[in-house]
Parts: structure tokens; C-alpha cells; sequence
């Protein structure tokens, strides 16, 4: 099952750092385990998680990758 996660001028808004938890909970990870299949630090996904780290675009592509998320993009 994919969520869709909105995201909108390419900034991921703290509601959508909500979803990235429950995309995780709904998966049975831990943020271990899609930190070292990100191939970030399980601190700094736990920081990202939280809203309290920005990452680049291919950072993020492999933490939504992970998790199946599918990426709508809206540009205003």
C-alpha cells in the first residue's frame, strides 16, 4: 500500500513529516531499520522524522523509496 505525500515548492511541511511516521508504523519498521536501508544515521532520520532536518532531494527519494511512498509534486 502507497501513501501519497503532497508536497508543495519542494519543501516537505510538518504534517507531511506525520506521515512519513505513519508510512513507517504501517510498514513495521523501526527508524533503524529505514535509516540503514536510507543509508542515513538513525539520529539524523529520527531528527528528519520529527521535522528538525532538511534533506537533499535524493535523500529524501531513498527514505520515500523505503517507505513506498508515492510523491505528487505541486509547484505553485
Amino acid at each position: 500500500m502507497n501513501m501519497i505525500l503532497s508536497i508543495s515548492n519542494f519543501q516537505i511541511t510538518l504534517l507531511s513529516f506525520k506521515k512519513l511516521k505513519k508510512a513507517r508504523e504501517k510498514l513495521g519498521l523501526t527508524q533503524k531499520q529505514v535509516s540503514e536501508k536510507a543509508g542515513v544515521s538513525t539520529n539524523w532520520y529520527s531528527r528528519f522524522e520529527r521535522g528538525e532536518e532538511n534533506a537533499l532531494q535524493e535523500t529524501r527519494d531513498a527514505i520515500l523509496k523505503v517507505l513506498k511512498v508515492k510523491v505528487e509534486y505541486k509547484v505553485k
